[in-house]
């Protein structure tokens, strides 16, 4: 077990003994393979129709008719078949296709995806919008966008506008109908106990740089937000300093409440108790990485 100890102490003291046993059972999982289908591109009945031919077994997911899970091959096997080659599916974990779903792009709606390398959430809202919103997908890394561009034009993303830009420094006199803020975080949600690097990247001063970020973001998000407008704030954290804890700091003082997350299937969902009542939080296991994620409305 390499799960460095002040994180154990942390997990500790925010779950318990026992559901932090469980967090690090999920540490120390094989995840599977998952993907979602490319409906720019292709349909669910296509492609399962295709992963018969290649006798792949697969499940399917009650909250989304396009999420997939591959029982018996690897992602190595999955990207070698036309279906991976020309954008029909897009390897995704299932934790990371809950945001776009919780979102629910419009479309005709200006939306902003804060932070949208390498991809997965952007275009996975330009296919929920069917192509008919109008999407900006900002990105300040310049190796990060290069990976952006080619995962929008694979997907035939169309609607997607690239802005090379860090989002905290957006002009305030941009505003959108929706955001996505899938902010940068410790990334306490996707460890993998078997990685005998973890302390080396790991550290209480990651948690202290990302936590600043986020509350910033945040906070110009819901500045540049249109009124009576939602967004979502997620992290693949499942520590509440970076989630129950930002949210509460960027909305104290603002007329902005969280609205209570529910969509069909959601029982499905192996949660981990919360803080902060409307939100969910993820627990990792085999199917899942740790996930957090709050909609809130602006109401000024």
């Amino acid at each position: 077990m390499n799960i460095p100890d002040f994180l154990i102490d942390l997990l500790n003291e925010q779950y318990g003994k026992k559901i932090t046993e469980k967090i690090l059972e999920g540490y120390s999982a094989s995840r599977k393979v998952t993907f979602r289908v490319n409906t720019l591109k292709s349909n669910v009945e296509k492609i399962e129709n295709r992963l018969k031919e290649e006798k792949i077994e697969y499940e399917k997911l009650p909250w989304s008719e396009e999420a997939f899970i591959v029982n018996n091959v690897k992602e190595i096997d999955i990207q070698k078949l036309d279906i991976y080659e020309n954008g029909e599916i897009y390897l995704q974990s299932l934790s990371s296709m809950l945001p776009p779903i919780i979102l629910q792009p419009k479309e005709n709606a200006d939306i902003l995806d804060m932070t949208a390398a390498p991809g997965g959430k952007t275009t996975q809202m330009a296919a929920i919008s069917n192509n008919k919103s109008h999407i900006t997908a900002c990105e300040m890394n310049n190796i990060r966008i290069e990976k952006l561009k080619y995962n929008i034009e694979k997907q035939g993303a169309s609607c997607v506008y690239i802005m090379q830009k860090d989002s905290r420094q957006i002009d305030d006199f941009f505003s959108f109908d929706q955001i996505l803020l899938d902010a940068p975080c410790s990334g306490s949600g996707t460890l993998n106990s078997g990685d005998s690097n973890i302390s080396r990247y790991f550290t209480t001063k990651l948690i202290e740089k990302t936590t600043k970020s986020q509350i910033t973001l945040l906070k110009k998000a819901l500045k540049i937000l249109k009124p009576n407008s939602q967004m979502v704030y997620s992290t693949c954290s499942i520590l509440e300093k970076e989630n129950e804890e930002i949210v509460r700091k960027a909305i104290s003082g603002l007329n902005a409440e969280i609205v209570p997350i529910d969509f069909e299937g959601i029982e499905n969902l192996p949660l981990l108790p919360i803080k902060l009542k409307g939100t969910l939080c993820v627990c990792p296991n085999e199917l899942y990485e740790g996930f957090f994620i709050a909609k809130i409305k602006k109401n000024y």
